[in-house]
């Protein structure tokens, strides 16, 4: 009897793998593709790719993946594809990119030259909303695009996901999951479609986007399509091999964990670090952040992110160390040269606590990072460490909003993935800051699990969500919180970094004022 495999597309900010999973979790056969560059910058601050530098970072993975495993590929039952969130292409009527891809490390902001209706603009204003509204209008990339290149707005017949660019490029279709439209476009999250007029909308006029240039959505675990001749050839993949609608990198990384309750949190250590809870019944996050369809079917995901979470290791690396953290990950000795350092400092960095504000949030639309307590004991390590702790703090932050104001109840377990859950330390710092017991799985490349697992529940496989994680997910290690260490941190989260954004909350408010006046 054949064994049946899902075949798993997952493309993160750094890289994009192509692999084949079985029934039992196990992977059976995966390709990396590193990106090189990830993304250029024409001006400072921008973050941008040719989407078909995606695509054809695809096919390298996929035609390595299908030739060394030819005797596999009768057995594949489908594909599910995870994609990195809020990143965008605009392209002509022909298919064409218009422009490059706008990526969401990108900085732009657009002018706010459109202006929202008096009565919506008195609604948002009379409930204190009218900042991240106004926020939310300016990181909208088409509304950039509108001010700023109006002659490429006009060419635009299809605006989207990078995800719905490569969908197209496979199976021929406009064509997407909900579950990958978390970002700045006009989508009802709760009943996982487009507002109906959306340029007309309350909230969805804000992002400045017609439904004629949307793609159409379909439901999470239904078919999208499948692979066309045109694409086989390219990709190597078979003709006609049926693509299920998948999800978001952040949700697949979610079920690939095996977090399918609200006792459990799912945190991810990437680029950018989430904490996501699945919720079955809609609760927005907090007021206008909402909560995004997952990748199983009829679950949410409470989320909270920091904007550019281990990012700042990258940053840290740049500026004070030899080389980029992406090579050290690559290099596992010396990233843990790198951690056991950070573990020779005392749990609260010897009161050197960091406020990891690198890009602005819904709630905080004019934070900024901070960092106090600098003394003459501090190195380069403290330094390193308050970056872990101080991102850790940011989630367990987010984390208790949730507990407080959506679940009414504590989370009593955390799972980990992402690079920085590579890390025994980072683990551990993890259960001790949460003061919970952290766990890891039988593997690092838990978003591509998440997908197979989404594929077997969508190829019928499995009957329920609960029957395919237990089969699927593994725990293979966990931490737990160490006392004296967790009193450490209760301390200084509660009466330092709590404390920190009310306090310099006026402060930021001058700083913008001095960085659009001068």
């Amino acid at each position: 009897m054949k064994e049946p495999l899902i075949l798993t597309i997952d493309f993160g900010t750094q890289s994009v793998r192509a692999g084949l999973f079985n029934k039992k979790g196990e992977t059976v056969a995966l390709v990396k593709e590193k990106y090189n560059p990830p993304y250029f910058s024409n001006k400072p601050g921008y973050a941008e790719q040719d989407p078909d530098f995606y695509f054809e970072s695809l096919c390298k993975a996929t035609n390595k993946l299908v030739n060394d495993n030819k005797d596999k590929m009768s057995n594949v039952l489908g594909i599910v594809m995870a994609f990195f969130r809020d990143s965008v292409v605009c392209v002509d009527k022909d298919g064409k990119p218009l422009r490059p891809a706008i990526l969401w490390l990108d900085e732009r902001r657009a002018k706010g030259e459109q202006k929202l209706p008096l009565l919506h603009r008195a609604i948002f204003k009379a409930i204190g909303m009218m900042p991240t509204i106004d926020l939310n209008l300016k990181r909208s990339m088409a509304q950039w695009i509108k001010e700023s290149e109006p002659e490429i707005w006009a060419k635009t017949d299809k605006f989207m996901m990078i995800s719905t660019y490569i969908n197209k490029k496979l199976i021929g279709k406009y064509v997407d999951s909900p579950c990958c439209q978390a970002g700045h476009l006009p989508i009802n999250f709760k009943k996982r479609d487009w507002y109906k007029k959306p340029d007309k909308h309350m909230k969805g006029q804000m992002f400045g986007v017609n439904r004629e240039r949307l793609c159409d959505l379909v439901p999470v675990g239904d078919v999208l399509g499948y692979i066309t001749e045109e694409a086989s050839k390219k990709t190597g993949l078979p003709v006609g091999l049926k693509m299920f609608s998948g999800g978001s990198d952040k949700s697949a990384e979610t079920l690939g964990l095996g977090v399918i309750d609200d006792k459990t949190a799912a945190i991810s250590y990437g680029t950018a670090c989430t904490v996501e809870i699945p919720i079955k019944k809609y609760k927005d996050a907090e007021p206008f952040l909402p909560s995004y369809p997952a990748i199983i079917k009829d679950y949410y995901n409470l989320d909270v992110q920091v904007y550019r979470g281990y990012w700042m290791l990258n940053w840290f690396a740049e500026q004070f160390g030899n080389k980029p953290v992406e090579e050290l990950i690559d290099e596992k000795n010396a990233i843990e040269k790198l951690n056991e350092e950070m573990m020779n400092i005392h749990p609260g960095s010897d009161g050197l606590v960091l406020q990891p504000y690198w890009g602005p949030g819904l709630r905080r639309p004019l934070a900024k990072g901070a960092i106090i307590g600098f003394s003459d004991v501090h190195t380069r390590a403290h330094f390193y460490r308050a970056i872990i702790e101080g991102i850790a703090y940011c989630l367990k932050e987010g984390l208790e909003l949730f507990e407080k104001k959506r679940l009414h109840h504590k989370v009593e377990r955390i799972r980990v993935s992402g690079g920085g859950s590579q890390s025994d330390a980072i683990c551990q710092v993890t259960a001790d800051i949460f003061g919970l017991p952290v766990s890891k799985i039988q593997t690092y490349e838990c978003s591509s699990l998440g997908c197979a697992v989404a594929g077997f529940l969508a190829a019928g496989e499995f009957k329920t969500v609960e029957e395919a994680a237990k089969a699927m997910v593994h725990q293979s290690v966990e931490f737990k919180p160490n006392p004296e260490n967790v009193k450490r941190y209760k301390y200084l989260f509660e009466n330092v970094y709590m404390p920190m954004y009310p306090s310099l909350k006026k402060i930021y408010f001058k700083i913008k004022k001095y960085s659009d006046e001068f």
